[in-house]
């Protein structure tokens, strides 16, 4: 299940993008799932080890992909972190979904994020309660952030 903690907390990791620049291992690019966000996400392919193919950037190195996919690669790799996922755009709240079927997952978010108008099961940790729906997430979450 995907969990989110809405508002400032000092637990979250803020600037995704400059945590992913010093932890990043080479070898979470050799990972199928992350080379799928990567190409959605970025539009942009894996190449080699520090070599990804941007449509918008031409060939760029790791630290130059969107603040959005390292939060997701950060997210995927480092569950038992806290990271603000307001980095990231709409694009990328079906990965948040798709990662915590399988394994639960907790992002902080600091604005309303649309996961769209499917059916999907949202643990708000600030009220405790499971939303299913847009409708139901946003009245919830409008009045926490």
């Amino acid at each position: 299940m995907l969990n989110v903690y809405y508002g400032k907390t000092d637990e979250a990791i803020y600037n995704t993008a400059m945590y992913f620049d010093n932890v990043f291992q080479v070898t979470w690019l050799d990972d199928p799932y992350v080379r799928r966000m990567i190409k959605n996400v970025d539009k942009s392919e894996v190449i080699g080890d520090y070599l990804i193919r941007s449509r918008a950037l031409g060939m760029i190195s790791p630290k130059q992909l969107s603040g959005g996919v390292k939060t997701l690669i950060l997210t995927y790799f480092k569950p038992e972190t806290l990271f603000n996922a307001s980095t990231c755009g709409d694009n990328c709240a079906r990965w948040f979904l798709d990662m915590s079927r399988k394994n639960d997952r907790t992002i902080n978010l600091r604005h309303i994020m649309d996961f769209g108008n499917g059916i999907f099961d949202i643990h708000v940790l600030n009220t405790d309660q499971v939303v299913h729906s847009m409708d139901e997430l946003v009245l919830i979450a409008g009045d926490l952030i």
